[in-house]
Protein backbone atom coordinates (compact mmCIF):
# COMPACT_ATOMS: atom_id res chain seq x y z
CA UNK A 1 0.00 0.00 0.00
CA UNK A 2 1.48 3.47 -1.07
CA UNK A 3 1.46 5.48 2.25
CA UNK A 4 -0.44 9.31 2.10
CA UNK A 5 1.82 12.20 0.45
CA UNK A 6 4.27 13.60 2.71
CA UNK A 7 2.59 17.50 5.28
CA UNK A 8 6.75 18.21 5.20
CA UNK A 9 10.02 16.88 4.59
CA UNK A 10 11.27 15.74 7.80
CA UNK A 11 14.16 18.39 8.86
CA UNK A 12 17.19 15.27 9.14
CA UNK A 13 16.42 14.86 5.31
CA UNK A 14 16.97 18.35 4.45
CA UNK A 15 20.64 18.66 6.40
CA UNK A 16 21.43 15.54 4.52
CA UNK A 17 20.75 17.45 1.22
CA UNK A 18 22.75 20.17 2.42
CA UNK A 19 25.41 18.04 3.46
CA UNK A 20 25.04 16.38 0.07
CA UNK A 21 25.31 19.42 -1.31
CA UNK A 22 28.81 20.76 0.22
CA UNK A 23 30.30 17.59 -0.82
CA UNK A 24 29.77 17.48 -4.45
CA UNK A 25 30.77 20.85 -4.22
CA UNK A 26 34.34 20.11 -2.70
CA UNK A 27 34.57 17.63 -5.82
CA UNK A 28 33.55 19.79 -8.56
CA UNK A 29 35.39 22.56 -7.95
CA UNK A 30 38.68 21.94 -8.09
CA UNK A 31 38.18 20.85 -12.02
CA UNK A 32 36.23 24.32 -12.94
CA UNK A 33 38.24 26.05 -15.17
CA UNK A 34 41.09 23.76 -15.38
CA UNK A 35 40.90 22.12 -18.93
CA UNK A 36 39.50 18.70 -17.42
CA UNK A 37 39.39 15.82 -20.25
CA UNK A 38 35.83 15.16 -21.47
CA UNK A 39 34.58 12.09 -22.35
CA UNK A 40 31.53 11.59 -24.75
CA UNK A 41 28.71 9.13 -23.41
CA UNK A 42 27.12 6.78 -25.91
CA UNK A 43 24.30 9.44 -26.50
CA UNK A 44 27.03 11.97 -27.44
CA UNK A 45 26.62 13.89 -24.60
CA UNK A 46 29.34 15.16 -22.82
CA UNK A 47 31.14 13.89 -19.00
CA UNK A 48 33.69 14.73 -17.52
CA UNK A 49 35.86 13.15 -14.50
CA UNK A 50 33.90 15.82 -11.99
CA UNK A 51 30.28 14.29 -12.84
CA UNK A 52 31.70 11.44 -12.34
CA UNK A 53 33.33 12.30 -8.97
CA UNK A 54 30.38 14.17 -7.49
CA UNK A 55 27.80 11.09 -8.26
CA UNK A 56 30.16 9.05 -6.24
CA UNK A 57 30.69 10.95 -3.26
CA UNK A 58 26.92 11.65 -3.14
CA UNK A 59 25.97 7.57 -3.39
CA UNK A 60 28.61 6.99 -1.16
CA UNK A 61 27.10 9.33 1.92
CA UNK A 62 23.52 7.95 0.56
CA UNK A 63 24.79 4.64 1.25
CA UNK A 64 25.73 5.28 4.65
CA UNK A 65 23.71 7.46 5.98
CA UNK A 66 20.07 6.30 4.64
CA UNK A 67 20.92 2.69 3.12
CA UNK A 68 17.38 1.87 2.67
CA UNK A 69 16.45 4.85 0.22
CA UNK A 70 16.84 4.53 -3.53
CA UNK A 71 18.99 6.32 -6.18
CA UNK A 72 18.59 7.53 -9.36
CA UNK A 73 21.85 8.79 -11.00
CA UNK A 74 22.71 10.26 -14.59
CA UNK A 75 26.35 8.80 -14.40
CA UNK A 76 25.56 5.59 -12.07
CA UNK A 77 22.11 4.24 -12.97
CA UNK A 78 19.22 3.23 -10.48
CA UNK A 79 19.53 1.78 -7.05
CA UNK A 80 16.59 0.17 -4.92
CA UNK A 81 14.62 2.36 -7.16
CA UNK A 82 10.62 0.12 -5.37
CA UNK A 83 11.66 2.38 -2.36
CA UNK A 84 9.49 5.02 -0.99
CA UNK A 85 12.11 7.37 -0.95
CA UNK A 86 14.48 7.71 -3.84
CA UNK A 87 17.40 10.60 -4.42
CA UNK A 88 17.32 11.88 -8.04
CA UNK A 89 21.04 13.02 -8.94
CA UNK A 90 22.39 15.43 -11.49
CA UNK A 91 25.65 15.49 -10.38
CA UNK A 92 26.54 18.48 -12.86
CA UNK A 93 23.67 19.94 -14.64
CA UNK A 94 24.88 21.79 -17.63
CA UNK A 95 28.18 20.25 -18.87
CA UNK A 96 28.73 22.10 -21.74
CA UNK A 97 28.70 25.10 -19.44
CA UNK A 98 30.92 23.68 -17.07
CA UNK A 99 33.48 22.63 -19.22
CA UNK A 100 33.51 26.30 -21.34
CA UNK A 101 33.92 27.96 -17.65
CA UNK A 102 30.86 29.14 -17.69
CA UNK A 103 28.89 29.24 -13.53
CA UNK A 104 25.84 28.57 -14.69
CA UNK A 105 25.69 24.51 -13.91
CA UNK A 106 24.87 23.39 -10.96
CA UNK A 107 24.32 19.97 -8.87
CA UNK A 108 20.76 19.16 -8.67
CA UNK A 109 19.62 16.93 -5.67
CA UNK A 110 16.32 15.24 -5.56
CA UNK A 111 13.91 13.68 -2.78
CA UNK A 112 10.99 11.70 -4.46
CA UNK A 113 8.34 10.21 -2.57
CA UNK A 114 6.67 7.79 -4.05
CA UNK A 115 7.88 8.81 -7.53
CA UNK A 116 6.66 12.63 -6.82
CA UNK A 117 9.58 15.09 -6.17
CA UNK A 118 9.35 16.80 -2.95
CA UNK A 119 12.87 18.25 -2.22
CA UNK A 120 14.77 19.55 -4.59
CA UNK A 121 18.43 21.50 -4.54
CA UNK A 122 19.94 23.26 -7.17
CA UNK A 123 23.75 24.00 -6.06
CA UNK A 124 25.76 26.35 -7.69
CA UNK A 125 29.36 25.35 -6.43
CA UNK A 126 31.33 28.32 -7.87
CA UNK A 127 29.16 31.14 -7.37
CA UNK A 128 28.36 30.16 -4.26
CA UNK A 129 24.29 29.86 -4.85
CA UNK A 130 22.22 27.23 -3.10
CA UNK A 131 18.34 27.10 -3.55
CA UNK A 132 16.16 24.65 -1.40
CA UNK A 133 12.65 23.83 -1.79
CA UNK A 134 10.87 21.47 0.33
CA UNK A 135 7.22 20.16 0.61
CA UNK A 136 6.01 22.20 3.68
CA UNK A 137 8.10 25.50 3.42
CA UNK A 138 9.14 28.20 1.16
CA UNK A 139 12.25 28.16 -1.21
CA UNK A 140 14.82 29.77 -0.09
CA UNK A 141 18.44 31.04 -1.87
CA UNK A 142 21.29 30.74 0.54
CA UNK A 143 19.06 30.17 3.58
CA UNK A 144 16.76 33.36 2.92
CA UNK A 145 13.14 32.86 1.53
CA UNK A 146 12.30 33.84 -2.37
CA UNK A 147 9.35 34.68 -4.19
CA UNK A 148 8.25 34.69 -7.67
CA UNK A 149 7.80 38.02 -9.33
CA UNK A 150 5.22 37.41 -12.15
CA UNK A 151 4.83 39.99 -15.26
CA UNK A 152 1.21 41.58 -15.14
CA UNK A 153 0.64 39.63 -18.97
CA UNK A 154 2.09 37.21 -21.31
CA UNK A 155 3.18 40.07 -23.33
CA UNK A 156 5.25 41.15 -20.50
CA UNK A 157 6.92 37.78 -19.27
CA UNK A 158 10.75 36.77 -19.79
CA UNK A 159 11.12 33.68 -21.06
CA UNK A 160 13.82 30.97 -21.12
CA UNK A 161 14.70 28.16 -22.41
CA UNK A 162 18.34 26.57 -22.99
CA UNK A 163 18.28 26.08 -26.66
CA UNK A 164 16.34 25.47 -29.60
CA UNK A 165 18.20 22.39 -30.64
CA UNK A 166 16.72 20.55 -27.64
CA UNK A 167 13.16 20.75 -28.85
CA UNK A 168 11.53 18.48 -31.92
CA UNK A 169 10.23 19.87 -34.65
CA UNK A 170 6.71 20.23 -33.65
CA UNK A 171 7.99 21.28 -30.05
CA UNK A 172 9.81 23.73 -31.60
CA UNK A 173 6.91 25.06 -33.52
CA UNK A 174 4.52 25.44 -30.47
CA UNK A 175 7.60 26.69 -28.18
CA UNK A 176 8.20 29.57 -31.52
CA UNK A 177 4.39 30.54 -30.91
CA UNK A 178 5.11 31.06 -27.33
CA UNK A 179 8.29 32.65 -27.79
CA UNK A 180 6.65 35.27 -30.32
CA UNK A 181 3.97 36.03 -27.59
CA UNK A 182 6.37 36.91 -24.74
CA UNK A 183 8.23 40.15 -24.14
CA UNK A 184 11.90 38.22 -25.28
CA UNK A 185 13.82 35.10 -24.65
CA UNK A 186 16.55 34.09 -23.27
CA UNK A 187 18.36 31.19 -24.22
CA UNK A 188 21.05 29.57 -22.25
CA UNK A 189 21.48 28.79 -18.48
CA UNK A 190 19.76 25.29 -18.19
CA UNK A 191 18.48 24.06 -14.22
CA UNK A 192 20.22 28.07 -13.26
CA UNK A 193 16.87 29.25 -15.46
CA UNK A 194 14.82 28.03 -12.29
CA UNK A 195 16.72 29.46 -9.73
CA UNK A 196 16.09 32.71 -11.83
CA UNK A 197 12.66 32.27 -11.92
CA UNK A 198 12.19 31.40 -7.87
CA UNK A 199 14.02 34.65 -7.07
CA UNK A 200 11.94 36.98 -9.74
CA UNK A 201 14.61 37.54 -12.78
CA UNK A 202 11.82 34.59 -15.08
CA UNK A 203 8.59 34.43 -15.97
CA UNK A 204 8.88 31.25 -18.06
CA UNK A 205 10.76 28.21 -18.17
CA UNK A 206 10.10 26.06 -21.13
CA UNK A 207 12.02 22.86 -21.83
CA UNK A 208 11.64 19.40 -23.30
CA UNK A 209 13.38 16.20 -23.57
CA UNK A 210 14.65 16.00 -20.05
CA UNK A 211 14.89 13.16 -17.65
CA UNK A 212 13.76 12.63 -14.23
CA UNK A 213 17.46 13.94 -13.02
CA UNK A 214 16.89 16.89 -14.99
CA UNK A 215 13.69 18.07 -13.56
CA UNK A 216 12.72 16.17 -10.47
CA UNK A 217 14.88 19.00 -7.93
CA UNK A 218 13.35 21.68 -9.81
CA UNK A 219 9.65 21.31 -9.45
CA UNK A 220 10.00 22.43 -5.45
CA UNK A 221 12.18 24.63 -6.19
CA UNK A 222 9.89 26.33 -8.38
CA UNK A 223 6.41 25.69 -7.14
CA UNK A 224 8.20 26.40 -3.13
CA UNK A 225 8.81 29.72 -4.54
CA UNK A 226 5.02 29.97 -5.56
CA UNK A 227 5.07 29.27 -9.01
CA UNK A 228 4.04 26.13 -10.55
CA UNK A 229 5.69 23.35 -12.79
CA UNK A 230 3.86 20.80 -15.01
CA UNK A 231 4.36 18.96 -17.94
CA UNK A 232 2.66 20.41 -21.23
CA UNK A 233 -0.57 19.47 -20.90
CA UNK A 234 -0.67 21.04 -17.26
CA UNK A 235 0.11 17.00 -15.50
CA UNK A 236 2.18 17.07 -12.03
CA UNK A 237 5.44 16.00 -13.27
CA UNK A 238 6.66 12.38 -11.40
CA UNK A 239 9.07 9.83 -11.93
CA UNK A 240 7.87 9.02 -15.07
CA UNK A 241 6.64 12.00 -16.44
CA UNK A 242 7.72 12.61 -20.47
CA UNK A 243 9.89 15.60 -19.79
CA UNK A 244 8.70 18.19 -21.41
CA UNK A 245 7.83 20.62 -18.66
CA UNK A 246 6.54 24.48 -17.96
CA UNK A 247 7.44 26.85 -15.20
CA UNK A 248 5.49 29.45 -14.45
CA UNK A 249 5.57 32.22 -12.32
CA UNK A 250 1.70 32.36 -11.98
CA UNK A 251 -1.46 30.41 -12.86
CA UNK A 252 -2.30 33.10 -15.52
CA UNK A 253 1.31 32.49 -16.98
CA UNK A 254 0.83 29.20 -17.10
CA UNK A 255 -2.69 28.73 -18.85
CA UNK A 256 -1.43 30.82 -21.02
CA UNK A 257 1.64 29.17 -21.91
CA UNK A 258 -0.17 25.71 -21.95
CA UNK A 259 -2.66 26.97 -24.61
CA UNK A 260 0.40 28.14 -26.92
CA UNK A 261 1.90 24.89 -26.08
CA UNK A 262 -0.58 22.58 -26.60
CA UNK A 263 -0.20 19.51 -29.41
CA UNK A 264 3.75 20.02 -29.21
Amino acid sequence: MTSAPLAAVPADLIALAHKLADASGEVIRPFFRSGVEITDKDDASPVTVADRGAEEKIRELLNKVVPDHGIIGEEFGRERTDAELVWVIDPIDGTKSFITGRPTFATLIALLHNGVPVMGVINQPISGERWVGATGQQTTHNGKPVKVMPASTLSRARLGTTGPQYFSATGKAHFDALATSVLFTLYGGDCYSYGQLALGGLDLVVEMGLKVYDYAALVPVVTGAGGIMTDWTGAQLNVGSEGKVVAAASPALHRAALQKLAGG
